[in-house]
């Protein structure tokens, strides 16, 4: 992060600390409808154009570390296939056979020279070319090249594997925008990859995510966990491009510095700055990754809906590079217990209510969500959510409106005119 940036969150952090109201130019914000948390028409319209057109984090190349690894990902419902190259490349397939739809891969990972189909026996290179067929003979005018897997866009950003089923969606740098420079001093490109487990949340998968975009919660959720350790008074949200979002709230402990901080095991990321290792500098990459990122751990957490009351909560821990040899003893999952069987006890916290707040909003005495300053990253997500589905493909009761302009996408920050001119008219009082 360049000095500028960072004088300017000191500058915004004291601003927030002391403000009576919320900035001057910054909009209200009118309720978020009940029913994008009930109802199946909004439901179907996500699954059909926010996961069908957006950049969703799959997997690490840790995770398919040679020649001919491969692993099965069907989070959006549709049987993918991970493939790593003879060079190293990475492709994503559809995991069916272009014969009889059979699936070309029934373990969850591995390792094949070919992709071939149990059923009979179609078999496929690893570029997802068709290469042979059981008795060629029988078939006639049987166009082999035309009959390739079918594949899915597939990109990185370091070592983090993304696909994208929309041939038309922007390059994935240019979907994470301003966002990708500002990850480049985490090194992601030599993270390493610890573990990911995976619970299951009796809830709609947004209200499990939004509990992880905003600090509101805090005194009353975390009192003896997350409020001693985090300034949420301090704390400054940032929006961006495509609905990516970003929190900065100062430690009030450095975590280097606490007995009770696992993270401490972790191999040190030399390059990140001054705000990352001071500060607990939280991004939101639509439409589903949250993660605090800091100078000893890369922890992902990614919600998955598996229906309109039920979700797949992944929680990921990355770290940097140890180096050679197999992981160091000591270095786990950060986000569960020690044998992985739970949650840790900051995400029980954040997850013990889903189902009851679930079973509250199907009542008839749920009907929005009115948002303070504090979760304006909440709404502005729900604005992108809604350009990426198609405004005019909602229903008008479900829609919200696009009131957080553009002026307020990063790099623009009104708020920083505002607390400069509180700054110069303190000084003149004193």
């Amino acid at each position: 992060m360049k000095q500028q940036d960072i004088d300017n969150l000191r500058i915004l952090m004291e601003y927030e600390a002391a403000r009576k109201a919320p900035p001057q130019a910054f909009p209200t914000l009118p309720d978020i409808p009940a029913g994008r948390y009930t109802d199946q028409r909004f439901y179907r319209l996500e699954k059909e154009h926010l996961w069908m057109k957006s950049w969703l984090f799959v997997g690490h190349m840790d995770e398919i570390p040679e020649p001919g690894s491969f692993m099965l990902w069907e989070h959006t419902g549709e049987p993918m296939v991970i493939v790593r190259g003879r060079e190293g490349e990475v492709r994503a397939f559809y995991n069916t056979c272009r014969h009889r739809g059979a699936p070309v891969v029934t373990e969850p990972r591995g390792r094949k020279i070919r992709l071939t189909c149990i059923y009979h026996g179609w078999s496929y290179d690893l570029d997802g070319s068709l290469v042979s067929v059981r008795d060629p003979e029988d078939f006639r005018d049987l166009d082999m090249t035309c009959r390739s897997l079918n594949q899915v866009r597939c990109e990185r950003f370091g070592n983090l594997i993304f696909i994208n089923f929309d041939e038309d969606a922007p390059t994935l740098l240019d979907w994470l925008g301003p966002v990708a420079e500002e990850l480049e001093e985490f090194g992601f490109d030599r993270c390493r990859f610890v573990s990911r487990e995976t619970f299951e949340l009796q809830c709609n998968w947004k209200v499990a995510m939004e509990a992880n975009t905003e600090v509101y919660h805090v005194r009353s959720i975390h009192p003896s966990t997350v409020a001693p350790v985090l300034d949420d008074r301090r704390n400054v949200n940032s929006f961006y491009p495509n609905g990516h979002g970003r929190m900065v709230a100062p430690n009030k402990i450095d975590i280097d510095d606490r007995g009770d901080d696992d993270r401490r095991g972790f191999p040190l990321i030399e390059t990140v700055g001054e705000i990352g290792r001071t500060c607990t500098q939280s991004y939101g990459i639509f439409p589903n990754w949250v993660s605090p990122l800091s100078h000893r751990t890369l922890p992902p957490l990614l919600f998955w809906p598996t229906g309109i009351n039920t979700t797949r909560f992944e929680v990921w821990t990355l770290c940097g590079d140890w180096g050679d040899g197999p992981m160091p003893d000591g270095i786990k999952n950060m986000w569960t217990n020690e044998d992985d069987s739970e949650l840790n006890k900051v995400l029980l916290e954040d997850t013990q209510f889903g189902a009851r707040i679930q079973h509250s909003m199907q009542s008839k005495g749920f009907t929005g969500v009115p948002l303070s300053y504090q979760e304006a990253r909440i709404y502005h997500w729900n604005q992108w959510a809604d350009r990426c589905i198609g405004i005019d493909n909602i229903p008008k009761e479900l829609r919200v409106e696009q009131v957080i302009g553009d002026e307020w996408l990063m790099p623009n920050d009104p708020r920083l005119e505002e607390a400069r001119l509180n700054n110069s008219q303190l000084h003149e009082t004193n």
